[in-house]
């Protein structure tokens, strides 16, 4: 079981110009993750400025969503509502951190393959740009991890002594 831990935590080690490169992206989209798509999941009182609803209202509007999308989505949208908001605004802070990576690329991963080929196919390929970029970074984090700069890089040299 240590092994195992060991192996999610301990990221890939790449030259320092690589590393750069896994890590921009990853802490860019984490941010937005956050900030844009996490955070009106939440029902937070910034997340949609032009309506004027109230908490309640702001709150649940995202589960009615996703029960629309029929099958597996309408026997429990709640909890799978929830999953999304939950894997994109902390998988979101978790990327700017570099904590967990691996772990929260694949619950954004399999995030952003709903978003993009159940939700946002409907609209057409240009919407579901934003969706496909985070799904490859998130593809991308799941193999090379934080690389040293994340709190995984610290984590996994204090688990191996």
């Amino acid at each position: 079981m240590k092994e195992l831990l060991r192996k999610i935590l301990t990221p890939k080690k790449l030259d320092l110009s690589l590393d750069l490169a896994v890590a921009i992206p990853r802490i860019v989209y984490g941010y937005l993750l956050t900030a844009e798509f996490g955070s009106p999941k939440f029902g937070l009182p910034w997340s949609d400025p032009d309506k004027n609803l109230g908490l309640f209202e702001v709150a649940f509007w995202f589960p009615n969503d996703v029960a629309e999308y029929g099958g597996i989505f309408a026997m429990m949208p709640a909890f799978l509502a929830w999953m999304a908001a939950f894997s994109e605004g902390v998988g979101g802070i978790a990327w700017i951190l570099g904590f967990q990576t691996r772990i929260f690329s694949f619950l954004i991963f399999c995030t952003m393959l709903v978003v993009v080929f159940v939700h946002q196919i409907q609209y057409g390929y240009w919407n579901m740009l934003p969706g496909m970029g985070i799904l490859w970074i998130s593809a991308i984090s799941m193999v090379a991890g934080s690389g040293r700069f994340g709190l995984d890089f610290i984590t996994s040299k204090l688990l191996s002594k």
